[in-house]
């Protein structure tokens, strides 16, 4: 089985080490693989891909694909979709530039995929807190969907699919609405009890603004819930979880 793992970074020279290293030191398996690593930089100002190119004979000696382009792209999911473009593996996955994987995460992926044919897993996530504190944040799939339940940077997807259907460009949100619509096909999705990554709170999704946080409700609200078909009454859920991160960070 080929698996690429998909890394965006735009100038972030001091954090982007202890990602491409949580890919470097990935584990083998009961299901062997073999990994292709895309870095897709966003023309960084700083020293970013300086700092990604002193990994490239680490990672060739320890037998991983990897690439580095840099170039001005047109937002996140800009360059997410160029690195879906250029993946050869037949799973993805996505740890943006600052987060990291354990080391198990990789042949745990392989593992689900060959163990259940499914088209999209998701697995258990650590959360850290700018005040240092860390906590886990579960994957779990109910009736009433909500992102609570869904951690993006351990979700791993099969090829075809994230080729078929790349994403919108619409808001700050679109991974996630790109996984409500594989939902809403029927796709088969597992979950996994087990921490896999570890995702660095404080970016986009959750500066504390008003205006920031009405624009990342409608953002939610129209470009994943309505866009796939459910219910107005998801508004409600948008609301709760940014009046959630006001008040408990």
């Amino acid at each position: 089985m080929k698996l690429t793992v998909i890394t965006i970074s735009f100038n972030n020279e001091n954090d982007i080490g202890r990602t491409i290293e949580s890919i470097l030191f990935q584990k083998q398996g009961a299901v062997p693989y073999t990994l292709e690593y895309l870095i897709v930089d966003g023309a960084s100002r700083d020293q970013t891909v300086a700092v990604a190119e002193r990994y490239l004979p680490a990672m060739a000696a320890a037998g991983i694909d990897c690439r580095i382009t840099s170039e001005p792209d047109q937002g996140i999911y800009d360059a997410m979709n160029k690195g879906i473009r250029q993946a050869t593996g037949e799973i993805i996955g996505i740890l943006n530039s600052g987060d990291w994987y354990e080391p198990g995460a990789v042949a745990a992926a392989a593992e689900t995929f060959a163990g259940t044919g499914c088209d999209l897993m998701y697995a258990n996530i650590h959360m850290h807190k700018a005040s240092g504190a860390v906590y886990v944040k579960k994957a779990r799939q109910r009736r009433f969907q909500t992102s609570r339940d869904w951690n993006h940077p351990t979700t791993f997807v099969r090829a075809r699919l994230y080729k078929q259907y790349p994403f919108r460009c619409l808001g700050i949100h679109d991974d996630y609405g790109f996984f409500l619509q594989m939902r809403r096909q029927g796709r088969k999705i597992v979950t996994v009890d087990r921490v896999l990554a570890n995702f660095v709170m404080g970016g986009a999704s959750n500066r504390k603004s008003l205006k920031e946080a009405k624009k990342r409700i409608m953002d939610r609200y129209r470009y994943c819930y309505r866009i796939n078909g459910y219910s107005r009454w998801y508004l409600v859920e948008c609301v709760m979880i940014e009046a959630a991160k006001m008040i408990l960070g």
